[in-house]
């Protein structure tokens, strides 16, 4: 009852202080803050929010249904309050006070545009009782459409655009005039969360983002019934038009800082209109090699088609640091993120977890395994054109990419362990718990991929990617910095260095061969069936780098695989990314090993379809074409847990399994288009 009576007290002494402020003079003259900027590692400017598309309209062009859907969704009663909401303020207050920090914002559109106009975007109590006081200064001198018409003309909307005519344009193509009552909605959505809401980068949110605005017009009495019902129904229809990204050099890059910022608490409008300056781990040298190899090379080989795409990942496996990050090869013409949204059967890229879970659990490079053809039950998995070469060792069978080999190892180290080992190791996707597995059956995100080889660079240490050094607020304070890698130790430093040996056979003598750089590297390509899917990810001591090529709607590609475009794409980014790292070498123990016989390598070992998942799982049928399953959140995972390593056992030679072993089915998996393409 006392706080009560004291916080009643503290209201009222806080309206009495609000009477007695004077209007806010000359405020014409007001500016916006500074803009934020983002630069590279080396100092580069690589990013700037600032209105490149900025078209003031009055509040009388504006549409009654956009004024009324941004009323309806961020401040119902922006008519009737005097710059703030005082119950919402109450409800907020107890909420943060309850939670120990700002948790929770009550802002009303006044507030909003003091923040744009006058505040930086820091969640502290002292900001926001700043801008309840400003805020209430604006009531003071200008009228409430004056304060809709400022506001409606400098918020962010996302994709560059500050202001609703510049949104319309960008997102529609059309003057205010032409928007529907869906359109105008899309709109008023988008200042909580503009790239989150994104109708170019997620289509599905900005529609469900849209039909909440619509529900919210509905409640407040702005529409009907009847027009609820069609607006929620009317389908998207983006601007075909290229949209201006001239002022962002790595935008895939960018839209990562983005979600990475906003994941260390950063608000999107205080990333917008802060005035921060966001130092980040960009090697631009590195990002423009990566932008060029994949346009060159796609070029050279005549797939300009919109709908086959290229991505490549880098960094550090020992920092984090991230150097280049391309989600696709036209930004403009699509947002979507093929590193981190994308999930694809990776084919013979995925055979190294399988060879890894061998090697701990004590086999060794140089074990003699069978190359030769293998019937478990009704499963007969072969190698492309029925070549086999008998006993090889283990070394030899990943250099030629075997796949009965790969099968016999995941026979014998059991699925279980593999899949134990590809999830510490990095990868977040589920894994069908059979043995079709060892042959890369199952989708995989690029981004995991790249983080799950990190390891075997780096010692047996998966590191976590990250893209942000430090932030400054627009007085140069650093706000935030990052306080180093974060590490987890998921395999035995002799297991990473016996991977790390025959990774760079793959390179040297294996499938590999077009990924050869002249230094320590070491890699494994991979294709699927029919040549929907290319890899190849490999590494350096001081770089790992993965690289992507298939189509958006999983057509088949002409013939290309893993060892062809992709190791040379990867190869062209390394030969420029690894120029400061050019006399590293790998820090594991040289391998003595006592079968290093050449490998032949003919032409056919050479076709890409040496990486094909081709399984007989009865005696007169093949398994049909592998699809690609669509996850549309980011893998980035927000704990890390220390694993516990398989304890190795005594080497052994790897032997054909018994016949009695569980029949092990195919994986199911759903077919699905990518989204927003």
């Amino acid at each position: 009852m006392m706080f009560l009576s004291a916080s009643l007290a503290a209201l009222a002494a806080f309206n009495l202080y609000l009477a007695s402020l004077p209007p806010i003079s000359n405020f014409d003259d007001i500016k916006p803050n500074p803009v934020t900027s983002i630069y590279s590692l080396d100092g580069e400017l690589i990013k700037t929010f600032t209105a490149f598309r900025f078209e003031k309209v009055s509040i009388d062009e504006i549409p009654a249904n956009l004024r009324n859907a941004v009323i309806a969704t961020e401040d119902k009663n922006f008519y009737r309050h005097r710059g703030f909401d005082t119950l919402g303020l109450v409800r907020s207050v107890f909420a943060n006070i309850k939670a120990g920090s700002l948790k929770q914002g009550a802002s009303t559109i006044t507030q909003q545009l003091a923040r744009i106009l006058f505040l930086s975007n820091e969640r502290t109590f002292d900001r926001k009782i700043k801008e309840l006081i400003i805020a209430h200064r604006i009531e003071k001198t200008i009228s409430k459409n004056e304060i809709l018409e400022l506001y409606l003309n400098s918020v962010y909307l996302g994709s560059g655009t500050y202001g609703v005519q510049s949104a319309s344009k960008t997102y529609f193509d059309k003057e205010l005039d032409e928007l529907t009552l869906a359109e105008a909605a899309l709109i008023a959505g988008l200042p909580q969360a503009p790239s989150v809401y994104s109708p170019f980068q997620n289509p599905d949110a900005a529609i469900n983002r849209r039909n909440q605005v619509l529900k919210r017009m509905y409640k407040t009495r702005y529409i009907t019934k009847q027009e609820y019902e069609q607006a929620r129904q009317e389908e998207l229809k983006l601007s075909t038009k290229p949209r201006l990204y001239s002022f962002n050099k790595a935008p895939y890059f960018i839209d990562f800082v983005l979600n990475e910022l906003e994941k260390l608490g950063f608000e999107e409008q205080e990333i917008s209109q802060g005035g921060l300056k966001i130092y980040t781990t960009l090697d631009l040298k590195s990002q423009e090699a990566a932008q060029d190899a994949i346009v060159n090379n796609l070029n050279a080989y005549g797939l300009k088609s919109d709908n086959t795409q290229m991505a490549l990942f880098s960094f550090s496996p020992t920092t984090g640091r991230i150097y280049a990050y391309v989600g696709g090869k036209n930004y403009e013409k699509s947002q979507y993120d093929r590193i981190t949204n994308a999930i694809r059967p990776p084919g013979s890229a995925f055979k190294p977890f399988v060879y890894t879970a061998a090697l701990q659990q004590g086999v060794k490079v140089d074990d003699i395994i069978e190359d030769s053809p293998i019937n478990i039950r009704n499963w007969a998995p072969r190698n492309y054109g029925n070549k086999y070469r008998g006993k090889m060792p283990i070394w030899k069978a990943l250099a030629i990419s075997s796949n009965v080999a790969a099968v016999r190892l995941i026979k014998k180290t059991g699925v279980d362990a593999v899949i134990s080992v590809s999830k510490e190791m990095g990868i977040t996707t589920p894994l069908q718990n059979d043995l079709t597995i060892a042959l890369g059956s199952n989708g995989v995100k690029l981004y995991d991929m790249v983080v799950a080889y990190g390891a075997y660079a780096n010692g047996g240490f998966r590191v976590r990617p990250y893209s942000v050094e430090r932030v400054e607020n627009s007085r140069g304070v650093v706000i935030y910095e990052n306080s180093g890698p974060k590490i987890i130790k998921v395999i035995g430093f002799e297991t990473a260095a016996g991977m790390t040996y025959m990774l760079r056979k793959v390179v040297e003598v294996g499938t590999g061969r077009a990924a050869n750089i002249s230094q320590a590297a070491a890699g494994k390509t991979g294709t699927t069936d029919d040549y929907r899917d290319a890899w190849f990810v490999g590494y350096t001591p001081d770089i790992v780098a993965g690289v992507w090529l298939g189509n958006d709607n999983n057509s088949k590609l002409p013939g290309i695989t893993g060892g062809g475009l992709p190791a040379k794409t990867w190869a062209d980014y390394m030969r420029v990314a690894t120029k400061n790292f050019a006399d590293s070498v790998f820090d594991y123990p040289k391998f003595e090993s006592d079968n290093e016989a050449p490998v032949e390598i003919t032409d056919e070992d050479e076709k890409p379809v040496e990486d094909d998942i081709n399984i007989d799982i009865n005696t007169d049928e093949t398994q049909g074409e592998q699809n690609t399953q669509v996850q549309v959140q980011p893998p980035v995972s927000n704990t890390e847990v220390q694993q516990k390593e398989v304890k190795p056992q005594r080497p052994f030679e790897v032997k054909e399994p018994e016949p009695k072993q569980q029949q092990a089915p195919l994986p199911t998996e759903q077919s699905a288009p990518l989204p927003g393409m």
